[in-house]
């Protein structure tokens, strides 16, 4: 095997692992923490598809934005020890249909990626992904991502004047 591959399967084990942290944790904390190895995994994934642009984005708006937020509010939560996050009971009826759903579908999965006749190519490698990407933001996509940042600024606008004290 190639380096490749290996990281490939790297950040496949990191994602597929930790994303079942998240799914399975009664700790929130753990649950966020797990989560950050899960975000990195992906970028790593992004990476490996010579998406740079994503890789970053991933890395700087989830882990660095969005993550960090979860934490924090997290912490700063004051009621939040002795919180289980489990909300009531799983009944056999519902974990059996689960286990039989979840079987049925990975046999599926299997089944169609080991009787797929792959086609593989070398692909050249792109140089960047950025400068594509800009360019198309700012021509063929112009109008949409301007609609589109109106639209933030107003939801932003109109987050602010709803939290902001009101004065008698």
């Amino acid at each position: 095997m190639d380096l490749i591959t290996i990281a490939f399967y790297f950040f496949a084990a990191l994602v597929l692992g930790f994303g079942g942290v998240v799914v399975l944790s009664k700790n929130i904390m753990h649950t966020a923490f797990a989560l950050l190895f899960t975000f990195f995994g992906v970028a790593g994934l992004y990476v490996l598809l010579y998406a740079d642009f994503l890789a970053i984005t991933q890395i700087m708006i989830y882990i660095g934005g969005i993550l960090v937020l979860i934490i924090f509010g997290v912490m700063l939560t004051t009621r939040i020890t002795g919180v289980d996050v489990k909300s009531g009971k799983i009944g056999k009826f519902q974990l059996g249909g689960a286990i039989v759903f979840t079987s049925l579908m990975a046999i599926t999965l299997v089944v169609v990626f080991s009787q797929t006749n792959w086609y593989q190519a070398e692909a050249p490698a792109p140089d960047s992904t950025a400068e594509l990407i800009g360019v198309s933001l700012l021509t063929n996509y112009l109008l949409a991502f301007e609609v589109a940042s109106v639209l933030l600024l107003v939801a932003i606008v109109g987050a602010a004047f709803i939290a902001r004290k009101k004065h008698s």
